[in-house]
Parts: structure tokens; sequence; C-alpha cells
């Protein structure tokens, strides 16, 4: 008999985190699905994200009587049930009804963050009055000094303990196979429509409940008639600060009076000049390879990052992690935590809630059998003596 994954749609029945990847892609439109999977122009970034992984091998201890594994961790002053963070991503309502509060319920269940973008599809206020706790706020910084100052006192104002700036956005990236769906900017071809009606459990779970998702963390910032998703994408583009530099950090870090995290360093030199302007933490990330392709993986910098700065700042990364295994190895190399992207949206589309959970408890499962058979029994013992590459 030959070998074949599920080919269903019930994300229960998924063993692994493809699985679910591959059931979401059955549920989703192409360009909903696209959106979710496509990286920048020949996507050599997105699959050096994955092949880092393959390049590091494990090097066990046997006879360890390790028990049960504690995967318990401090990130940035969360006490977190895994070394996980649930990473910002926008459009989550395109994936699933209200998927922004689907996430972060999921996220606090399975005890860890989960970061709020600036371009999700729930109010931040709304959500932390829902989900009280770990919910961190992902900051795209704007042109308009405005538009900053009012999302970074509102995300205070909510509650939030932690901001997170994204850094890798001068320009978007060039994502050529998003872009395919398109006739036009955000205006979706014939094919495309067609492929949307040919998935009629998604028009009816998604769209015709609630209608297109629309950027609920900045509509009074977008002009008339731009109120959805899809078209204040448009604006979005206009608004991205093509100058931002080190002074629009600090100035930042001058307004935000807890944690601050900037995410898309990949250099030693960008991660000391976060320590001098006064970072609690950074993400070692190429934007899962959607910015700049033929980019390195933050895996790759991990080592000689945290060799440098790991004593001083929280190091984390995201990037390619699609197994328990792959979370250990970042650890295992001098990482502090693992932000998560498509993992759990995968789970979104397949199941909401239910189904991050289920992505959550893969992860969960995978790193503890992992821990046992390496023969160690908390994080605290994994270390490049367990590496070889």
């Amino acid at each position: 008999m030959k070998r074949a994954h599920y080919a269903g749609r019930d994300f229960h029945r998924a063993v692994n985190i493809e699985d679910l990847r591959r059931i979401a892609r059955r549920r989703l439109p192409n360009f909903s699905f696209e959106y979710v999977e496509g990286g920048a122009e020949d996507e050599l970034a997105l699959r050096r994200n994955r092949d880092v992984f393959e390049r590091i091998a494990w090097v066990p201890r046997t006879l360890a009587s390790v028990g049960t594994p504690d995967l318990a961790t401090e990130i940035l002053g969360d006490s977190c049930h895994l070394p996980l963070v649930i990473a910002p991503t926008g459009f989550n309502g395109l994936l699933w009804p209200q998927g922004d509060l689907a996430l972060a319920k999921a996220a606090a269940d399975a005890g860890i963050p989960f970061t709020l973008s600036t371009v999700s599809n729930y109010p931040v206020g709304k959500l932390t009055a829902e989900v009280p706790g770990r919910t961190w706020f992902q900051l795209y910084p704007m042109k308009e000094a405005r538009v900053i100052d009012r999302l970074v006192d509102r995300a205070a104002e909510a509650g939030c303990r932690t901001m997170v700036v994204t850094t890798d956005v001068p320009i978007f990236g060039a994502r050529e196979w998003d872009q395919r769906n398109y006739r036009a900017p955000m205006q979706l071809s014939l094919a495309s429509v067609l492929d949307v009606l040919a998935h009629p459990g998604w028009l009816r779970r998604v769209m015709i409940p609630n209608g297109a998702p629309r950027f609920e963390n900045i509509l009074e910032f977008l002009p008339p008639g731009s109120e959805s998703a899809l078209v204040g994408a448009r604006y979005m583009g206009t608004q991205i600060n093509s100058k931002l530099g080190w002074e629009d950090i600090e100035r930042i870090r001058g307004r935000w009076p807890h944690k601050l995290v900037l995410k898309g360093v990949l250099c030693v030199e960008d991660a000391q000049r976060s320590v001098e302007v006064g970072a609690d933490g950074i993400v070692l990330s190429n934007h899962g390879g959607r910015q700049l392709d033929s980019c390195v993986s933050g895996v790759e910098l991990l080592p000689a990052v945290a060799a440098e700065v790991g004593n001083r700042i929280t190091v984390l990364v995201d990037g390619g992690f699609r197994r328990g295994s792959d979370v250990l190895k970042a650890i295992a190399l001098g990482a502090h935590g693992v932000m998560v992207g498509r993992p759990v949206l995968y789970g979104l589309a397949a199941g909401g809630e239910a189904g991050v959970a289920h992505a959550l408890g893969l992860l969960r499962t995978e790193m503890e059998r992992v821990m046992m058979l390496l023969g160690c029994r908390h994080l605290g013992e994994l270390g490049r003596h367990l590496i070889r590459n």
C-alpha cells in the first residue's frame, strides 16, 4: 500500500503540522491559502527556513532517567507552559470568523503569549477584555507619528505589556504567487472568484455571516471607503515608513512604558544596537521568507547572536518551525523562545480555536517526546553539546 497523508477535513485526524496544512489547503480558497503560504519572489528564503533544520542533528544521551520533561519557561516576564509565542499575523479573519480571538483563546489555554498584529481584524481593547493576560501587540511603524502614538497608547490602555515593533518592512516584499490571484491590486481575478465559489463552506463560515474583515485597530486612520481589510491593505502600502531608522525606535521606546521587542533583526550588529536603544528583546526573523528573498534564516544567526547578547536581552526566533524538534533545536542553539505563525494558522483554518489548540498540542507532544529521547528533564538541559551541524 502506498504511503499517503490523510485526505479528509477532520483536523482531529491530523498527526502533525503538515497534515493540518493539507486540511487548511482543502478548506480555504486559493487566494486565502496563498496569503498564508507564500513567500517572496522565488521563495528561496522560505525554503531556506525549512532546510536549516535538516542540517542540524541531535546527539542524544541515554539512561538519563528523564520521566515527564518540564517544558515551562519564562519569556519577557511571562511564565509560559511552552517555549512558544504565537507570532503576529494579519488577515486572520479570512481564515476563520474572529480568527484573532480564536488564536488568543487557544494561546491562553496553552499558557503562552499571543501577539496581535496592527493589521489584525479584532480590536485590541476588546480582545484583552475577553482574553486577559498574555496579549502582546505588534506595531508597524507608520509614516505619521500621530498614528504610531495612538497605536502605542491604545495598546497600553488595553493592558498589553509587550510591544513587538516590526523593523523589516520599509517596503512590502514581492509575493508573486499571492499577486497572481488578483487582476488588479486587491481585486480578485476571475479564476480566483470561481475558486471562491467552489468553496461554499468557507463562504458560509467566513464571508456570509460577517462580510469582509476589517483592519479594526487602524479604522480611524483609513480614508472613507477603505474600511475592509482587502481595500485597506492598499492604503497600508502607502503608509509604510520607508525611512524607518533607529531614531524612530528610540522615540517609541520613550513612549512605550513596558517590554519592547524588535522583530526583524538578522545580524549581530543590529542585535547589539537593539540593546543600546533599550529593547528588552529581539526576534531573529526574515518575516517568514516574505520580504527579502535569498535571505538568511534567523536560526542560522542564532548561535552568534545568542553568544553576543543572549545574557543581556531576550532572544526569540521565527521562520520555518513545523516540528517540536525544530523548536528544541532553537532552544539548544541559544534562543529563549520561538515565535510560530503558519503552524497555528493551519490549525485555525482547519478548525478554528480547537484547530489551533490541536496544532499547539501536536507541538507539545513532539517536544515532550524529543526531550525524553534526548535525555533532558527540562529546557535548561538543552545546549549545543546535543547538536551536530
